[in-house]
């Protein structure tokens, strides 16, 4: 990094790790450094940020410092939402981006720094054309030493396609129940397929009553938009290869049914079909990324509403499995959708089968915002899991399922009821779909808590696809 005078661009912005300087730095940029820290405008530490105009020897017009702390993907990403912050509503299109004190400039490293530059990027806009459009920096010159560079090329390429995948969820799941229909996300299915050449297929309610979906029906008879199937499928690998199969919760819009939601706040379920949106973001990096392995997408997607046809509290249905259902809480409709998706997986012979749901106000209470719940049939799947959050900085928290809370899901009408006791309430709701995935290997992640941001912040994350798209990748053989 001993040639930075001369990047052009509207802004060099240069990541520090360390507390102390490397020897090797250009001078033009260290002696900045040295002055704004003696002033006492800049320090050193992980989260402080400063922005200099007109810096002598530099041929770009602003220089902007960040404190990274720790010589890592997480804190260099971190640095550069605080170097981002610092830029933001100013004229910049473009910055040159030099981590220095960092070591190797690797594939994560280089992959965190696009999906910072993304996420500040991104700006919901759909139903809102009238918000003024701020200056956004759209794109990114990664500044590395030569050796670093086929490492640093790989791990741009991956967060750009991560990114776009992001970017998808997140729009998704923004858009207003009324824009964002089952049709349109069966829509956005067919559009993935018309692009990149993958199978898709949408089943309709006729369909749907001939596979004997009796759980799926219950849920979607209240409403009025008509549900859709969906079936995706990435042919990356030999046919004779068991695919990996995704299963994503599309609940366009969630009333509670019957068993009506308290009205403050029921906007946000809108958000109820992030696992949708989360599988098809992971769907729309696979065909970037171009893995050898083959991935099928199914998404259950409908309405949970009230009315003179909705599902009843004490009502049984017929899964497709053959298994009954009282269903006891027609707003625990997520895992009656999904348990039939389950069930339709099971032609495909997976490999393994990870479902993706908002499914549980109990796993927020748990896990809060910041790790999704994880539960797996089994040790390796569960740390693949892990491991993928982790690299992804996307992270999940292996969950329990101990063969007793199944005990909460007994009744004297049915198989089993969709509810259980409040104690422990995303562990059985776990359980319950366990019950539709002894044929394979499988995981189930609730993401309650992480695929959407309340309050002033109110918005998709896109979580959890980067989780998704590192555990395929690892997938590969």
């Amino acid at each position: 990094m001993d040639k930075l005078a001369t990047v052009a661009g509207d802004a060099l912005v240069v990541l520090v790790a360390g507390e102390s300087l490397p020897s090797h730095l250009d001078p033009s940029v260290a002696q900045a450094i040295k002055a704004a820290v003696k002033l006492g405008d800049f320090e050193l530490k992980a989260g402080k940020a400063l922005m200099l105009s007109q810096v002598p020897g530099l041929k770009a017009p602003r220089l902007v410092l960040a404190g990274a702390g720790k010589p890592s993907a997480k804190a260099g990403r971190s640095a550069l939402v605080a170097a981002l912050a610092q830029l933001k509503g100013r004229n910049v299109a473009q910055i040159s981006v030099a981590p220095v004190g960092f070591g190797a400039v690797d594939e994560s490293l280089a992959e965190h720094l696009v999906l910072a530059l993304r996420d500040q990027a991104y700006q919901y806009r759909l139903t809102k054309p009238s918000a003024p459009k701020e200056p956004r920096v759209a794109r990114m010159n990664l500044l590395v030493d030569k050796a670093d560079m086929k490492g640093a090329k790989l791990g741009l390429a991956r967060g750009q396609a991560i990114g776009e995948g992001i970017e998808l969820a997140r729009e998704l799941a923004n858009r207003p129940g009324n824009h964002c229909t089952p049709t349109h996300l069966a829509d956005c299915a067919r559009g993935l397929g018309r692009d990149h050449g993958l199978k898709v297929e949408v089943l309709d309610k006729r369909a749907v009553e001939r596979l004997g979906m009796g759980a799926f029906l219950a849920v979607s008879q209240g409403g009025e938009e008509p549900l859709r199937f969906i079936v995706a499928r990435y042919d990356g690998a030999p046919r004779a290869q068991a695919p990996v199969v995704l299963v994503g919760k599309g609940i366009t819009f969630d009333t509670g049914g019957i068993s009506l939601k308290p009205g403050a706040e029921m906007d946000e379920m809108k958000y109820d079909m992030g696992g949708a949106a989360s599988v098809l973001g992971a769907l729309r990096a696979v065909v970037e990324l171009k893995p050898k392995l083959n991935l099928v997408v199914i998404i259950p997607a409908c309405e949970n509403m009230p009315s003179g046809r909705a599902v009843k509290p004490g009502d049984v249905v017929t899964s497709m499995s053959g298994q009954t259902i009282e269903i006891l809480n027609t707003d625990a409709e997520g895992r009656l959708i999904l348990c039939d998706a389950l069930t339709y997986a099971e032609r495909f012979k997976p490999a393994v089968v990870v479902d993706v749901a908002t499914l549980t106000g109990a796993c927020v209470i748990a896990l809060g915002g910041v790790r999704s719940g994880m539960y797996a049939s089994d040790d390796e799947l569960a740390q693949s899991l892990s491991q993928a959050g982790d690299v992804a900085l996307d992270p999940c928290w292996r969950m329990p399922l101990d063969d007793e809370y199944e005990e909460g899901l007994k009744t004297h009408f049915a198989d089993l009821a969709n509810v259980g006791p409040r104690a422990g309430g995303s562990i059985t709701a776990a359980m319950f779909l366990k019950r539709f995935a002894k044929a394979y290997r499988w995981a189930h992640l609730d993401i309650a808590g992480t695929a959407w941001k309340g309050g002033a912040a109110k918005g998709a994350t896109g979580r959890p696809v980067g989780l998704l798209t590192h555990f395929l990748l690892s997938q590969v053989r």
